[in-house]
C-alpha cells in the first residue's frame, strides 16, 4: 500500500517538477520524497532528479487510451499489383517534392493506367477523395471505416439495389452504381430515384453526375423532378445541364438574348456563301465580365436558338481563334450542356483550327478512342510522334 501511495505522490509532483524545469528553475525542492536519493549537492541533485523522473515516467506509468480500442479490418488488396520496390523511392520523391494535390492525383492515375497501384505506406486516399481512381474504392472505404465509430465491414458482393444500398460503403457504392449504369441504365436510375433524396447535397451531386453514363431520354422525368425539387442549387444546376444535353434546356430568355447580342451572324464567301458567328469587340472590362456571367448561366441549345441557328450549325460557323476567351466559354458551354455528338463535332473543329488548349477541356466528354485520335493528331501536327518514332 505504501508503494502505491508513493507512486501517486511522485506522479502528482511531476507536474511541479516539469513546470520548474520549463521555467529554468531548479526542480529538486519539489521532489522532497527523493531527498535522500538526490543528495545535498544542488547540481548533482538536478541530474539525479532528471534520471529518476525519466525512469519513473517511462516505466512506472502506463498510458490508457481515452476510449475503447477497435480492431480495424486489414487494408484490402487491390485488383492491380503495387509499384515494384525498385520504383517506390522515386514515387515517394515525387510525392514529397510535388505539393500540389493535382500532381499527386495525376501520378496515381498515371500508375493505374499502366497497371500499378501505390503502396499503402507511401500513399492512401482519404474517404472523400473522389479524384482517386475507382480502383482505390476499397482503400477509401477502409479510411471511412477507420474514421467511423464502427469497424464492421459491410457486405459488397451483391448487385447494388435500393434494398442493399446501406450495405455498401460510399466508394464501393459509387463503383457499383457506375457498373450498374453501364449494364442496366434503367435499374441504376431506379436506385437513384429511391435513394438520392436521403443523401447530403455533395453526395447527391456526385451520384447524379453518374447519369452522364448512357444518358438518354428515359432519364428526362427523373432529371426534371430533381431540377424542380432538389434542395441544393448545385444539384438543380447539374440536373438542368443534363437536361440541356438531351435538348431539354430552358427556352431562350432575356439573358440568352443578351448573350447572343455579343455576337453577330455574318456571311462570307462570294460563290459559296456560308455563315460565320463572330464575337463583337468588347469595349470595357464590365462587358467582358457580363459576357462571362451570361455564358455561365446559358445552355448550348438556347444560345444557338437566340442566334437563329441549330447547335451543330453554331459550332460549324464559329469563328475560332479570333476571340480565345469566347472560344473557351463556348467549349465550356458545350462540355456542360452539349450532346455527345456536339462534343465530338467541337473536338473536330478545334483540332482543325488548332484552337490552343481547347481539346483538353473537351477530353473528359470524349470516348477513349476519340481522345487518342485527337492526341495523336496534335502530336503529329508538331512533328513530335514522327521524331520519336525515328
Amino acid at each position: 500500500m505504501s508503494d502505491v501511495i508513493k507512486a501517486e505522490t511522485i506522479y502528482d509532483a511531476m507536474g511541479a517538477v516539469l513546470t520548474r524545469w520549463t521555467m529554468g528553475s531548479p526542480a529538486a525542492p519539489a521532489a522532497s520524497f527523493w531527498r535522500a536519493e538526490l543528495g545535498d549537492d544542488a547540481v548533482e541533485a538536478e541530474l539525479r532528479l532528471l534520471a529518476l523522473s525519466g525512469q519513473f515516467l517511462g516505466t512506472a506509468l502506463t498510458m490508457e487510451p481515452s476510449s475503447s480500442l477497435r480492431i480495424l479490418p486489414d487494408i484490402p488488396a487491390l485488383a492491380l499489383p503495387t509499384v515494384p520496390e525498385t520504383l517506390r523511392p522515386l514515387v515517394r520523391r515525387i510525392l514529397t517534392t510535388k505539393k500540389q494535390g493535382k500532381v499527386k492525383t495525376d501520378l496515381v492515375h498515371f500508375l493505374a493506367a499502366r497497371g500499378w497501384t501505390m503502396h499503402p505506406a507511401d500513399w492512401m486516399p482519404q474517404a472523400d477523395d473522389d479524384d482517386a481512381p475507382d480502383l482505390y474504392a476499397g482503400w477509401r472505404d477502409w479510411a471511412a471505416i477507420a474514421a467511423s465509430d464502427s469497424a464492421a465491414r459491410r457486405q459488397t458482393d451483391d448487385r447494388l439495389s435500393a434494398e442493399n444500398w446501406d450495405d455498401f460503403w460510399p466508394a464501393a457504392r459509387k463503383v457499383a452504381l457506375v457498373e450498374l449504369r453501364r449494364r442496366d441504365p434503367s435499374a441504376a436510375r431506379a436506385v437513384l430515384e429511391a435513394k438520392l433524396a436521403g443523401e447530403t447535397a455533395d453526395t447527391r451531386w456526385r451520384l447524379l453526375s453518374l447519369l452522364t453514363e448512357r444518358l438518354s431520354d428515359e432519364d428526362l422525368a427523373f432529371l426534371e423532378d430533381v431540377a424542380a425539387n432538389d434542395r441544393a442549387p448545385k444539384v438543380k444546376a447539374l440536373a438542368t445541364s443534363l437536361l440541356a444535353r438531351l435538348g431539354r434546356g430552358p427556352a431562350a430568355g432575356e439573358d440568352t438574348a443578351e448573350l447572343a447580342g455579343f455576337f453577330a451572324v455574318k456571311t462570307k464567301g462570294l460563290l459559296r456563301r456560308s455563315r460565320v458567328v463572330q464575337a463583337e469587340p468588347l469595349k470595357t472590362a464590365a462587358q467582358s465580365l457580363r459576357r462571362k456571367a451570361l455564358f455561365d448561366d446559358a445552355d448550348l441549345t438556347s444560345f444557338a436558338d437566340a442566334l437563329g441557328l441549330a447547335p451543330q450549325e453554331l459550332i460549324a460557323a464559329w469563328d475560332w481563334n479570333t476571340d480565345q476567351t469566347a472560344d473557351a466559354a463556348l467549349v465550356d458551354l458545350i462540355v456542360a450542356t452539349g450532346a455527345d455528338a456536339q462534343v465530338s463535332q467541337a473536338a473536330d473543329a478545334v483540332s482543325e483550327h488548332d484552337a490552343t488548349g481547347l481539346i483538353i477541356s473537351l477530353a473528359a466528354r470524349l470516348a477513349p478512342a476519340e481522345r487518342a485520335r485527337h492526341a495523336e493528331a496534335a502530336l503529329n501536327a508538331r512533328g513530335i510522334v514522327s521524331s520519336w518514332r525515328n
